[in-house]
């Protein structure tokens, strides 16, 4: 099974599946002499983790992570860094009944086609459990990026049709952790609760939006043709489970716009660096960091798995009516903002260290 490695220079390998004994994943390229911080690890492994409110999946996930490599003395090494999360809370036997039913909108029957067969519990490989070995690695990159001055945030900008309003320039952690949906619009993270809630109770779910900002990033990082740094965080967010969309700056609003209205003018600040008036380029310039604020949206899908009944065939092509059982979130979002975040500093991470290469 190919495709299971992302990076050029940073490299991860995730491997495992959802009712597997463990997943994990192997790190390579990450330099040595960076402090490790095993707490930010566990943070934003229990930021991801199932099981921590009343709006996600009650299956009861500790998501400890075992180092087994490259780490010496609270220290990277250099070599390569490998890690593993058991599996403890797995209910097999909630997925007994889908074995050769098709559920509607996942990774079943295309799987199926593939492969010639699938794990059935829980999604396998295809499941979401997979992202916790991404946010364990991605909490490794975000030190490294740490050491160049760079932070990384994201929040929950939209659930359904409840859209927040949200100062990307001010927004902090705080905010963003102050309640179970990590929006830090209060009154909208209150309708959003109350609109998951009731779609939770009604057997549906729903979608949203995510928007993940990248400060102090330096001008310079990535390639100018194929490899440009807004199509890797592409690549990186697309990648995630139930990702449906993408858009960095201004986005779909671009073409609606004029050039004189959408340029971003350049001039120096008072310390003689040179910026850009607007960010309406997101940070982001011909594929080449531009040392503003990068910023850009994730686009999430209503999660598949529902509790009201669906109309699907099973493999011999019968028709049946699927009434989802099992424990899953009726809004994936909040719980992906750590997930969006890791796939972000792996790629900004990747083309710091591409770039230390670029130039004598």
């Amino acid at each position: 099974m190919a495709g299971n490695t992302f990076g050029s220079i940073l490299r991860l390998t995730t491997f495992g599946e959802s009712h597997g004994p463990a997943i994990g994943g192997i790190l390579e390229g990450f330099p040595a002499g960076v402090k490790i911080d095993f707490s930010l690890v566990e943070k934003d492994m229990a930021r991801r983790r199932p099981g921590q409110s009343s709006i996600s999946t009650p299956r009861s996930e500790a998501d400890q992570v075992e180092f087994l490599s490259g780490v010496f003395e609270g220290h990277s090494i250099g070599t390569p860094i490998a890690f593993l999360i058991r599996n403890k809370d797995t209910r097999s036997k909630d997925y007994d009944a889908l074995k050769d039913v098709y559920r509607p909108s996942h990774a079943d029957f295309s799987w199926e086609k593939k492969f010639g067969r699938r794990d059935h519990r829980g999604g396998g490989r295809s499941s979401a459990r997979e992202t916790a070995a991404r946010v364990a690695a991605g909490a490794l990159a975000k030190m490294l990026l740490a050491t160049s001055g760079v932070e990384i945030l994201g929040w929950v900008s939209a659930v359904g049709p409840v859209v927040a309003s949200v100062n990307k320039d001010r927004v902090t952690s705080d905010q963003i952790e102050a309640n179970i949906v990590r929006c830090p619009d209060a009154a909208s993270a209150k309708r959003m609760i109350d609109y998951i809630e009731q779609l939770k109770a009604a057997g549906d779910s729903t979608g949203g939006v995510i928007t993940c900002l990248a400060r102090g990033v330096q001008a310079g990082l990535g390639e100018p043709v194929f490899d440009k740094l807004h199509a890797d965080l592409g690549k990186a967010m697309l990648s995630i489970n139930a990702v449906k969309g993408f858009d960095y700056g201004s986005g779909f609003l671009a073409p609606t716009m004029k050039g004189s209205e959408h340029n971003d003018a350049f001039s120096t600040n008072p310390q003689g660096q040179v910026i850009t008036l607007t960010n309406r380029s997101g940070g982001i310039q011909g594929g080449i960091s531009n040392g503003q604020d990068i910023y850009f949206r994730v686009a999430f899908k209503p999660v598949a798995t529902i509790a009201s009944p669906q109309q699907t065939i099973d493999k011999q092509g019968q028709k049946i009516s699927l009434e989802a059982k099992g424990r899953h979130d009726p809004c994936v979002v909040p719980r992906a903002v750590p997930i969006v975040e890791a796939m972000a500093a792996l790629t900004l991470a990747d083309h710091l260290l591409r770039n230390k290469t670029s130039r004598l």
